[in-house]
């Protein structure tokens, strides 16, 4: 499901007949998921939200480290490919702002390669904040082009095809997250081929700050 003016189901219903081919995933998708396992190999291995899980690859990869894993992802044809792939993961289908889930319900959030897609990724962040335990950790990988006008014309073709699309930069990035209560510890460069120096993509680790108790008088 997709709240308005968020992207149309098609594209990524479309793109599911494509997704797991071999090319696809060394060349966009499996070095980004190599890093977010490596950040949570020695952090929390309970329970894992994947926002826009796609076909599953990464949820299953958590599930059978040991993690607890809950798929999420608004597209059909994505979560049927995933379904098929790991029967032992509970998949959901959702808006990523409008998330189906308890207040501090897992202790780490995952996101490659989806987040761009999120019509309003202030509110997106303020909902991935609320589903986290206080101090649970948020892994994001997303594209940072290192020319500002691959961004722009990103974002003008995925608007002649009614789609919403923003690469953030690292200012405006670490400015939402601070006010959805997540504060950024590590960025790194991600190194893959096609387009490791025009595209190259970030890994991002934040963590939910502890609420802080009222004061009595």
């Amino acid at each position: 499901m997709s709240s308005a003016g968020g992207p149309q189901q098609w594209l990524f219903d479309s793109w599911s007949h494509f997704y797991d081919l071999e090319w696809v995933q060394r060349a966009v998708y499996r070095p980004e998921q190599d890093a977010v396992l490596a950040v949570l190999e020695s952090g929390p291995r309970g329970r894992v939200l994947d926002l826009g899980c796609g076909t599953g690859q990464l949820a299953h990869r958590l599930r059978r480290r040991g993690a607890r894993v809950v798929g999420c992802d608004f597209s059909r044809g994505m979560l049927g490919a995933a379904r098929a792939r790991d029967r032992r993961v509970a998949w959901v289908q959702a808006d990523a702002l409008h998330l189906p889930f308890a207040a501090a319900a897992f202790d780490a959030v995952v996101s490659t390669q989806a987040f761009h897609w999120f019509p309003d990724q202030a509110a997106a962040l303020r909902e991935i904040a609320r589903v986290l335990r206080p101090g649970g950790v948020f892994v994001l990988t997303v594209v940072r082009p290192a020319l500002t006008s691959l961004g722009w014309i990103m974002e003008a073709g995925a608007r002649v095809l009614s789609q919403p699309f923003h690469w953030p930069d690292a200012a405006e990035l670490a400015r939402q997250a601070a006010r959805a209560g997540l504060r950024i510890e590590h960025e790194e460069r991600l190194f893959r081929l096609p387009g490791a120096l025009l595209l190259p993509p970030v890994l991002t680790v934040a963590r939910r700050t502890p609420v802080r108790a009222r004061r009595t008088a």
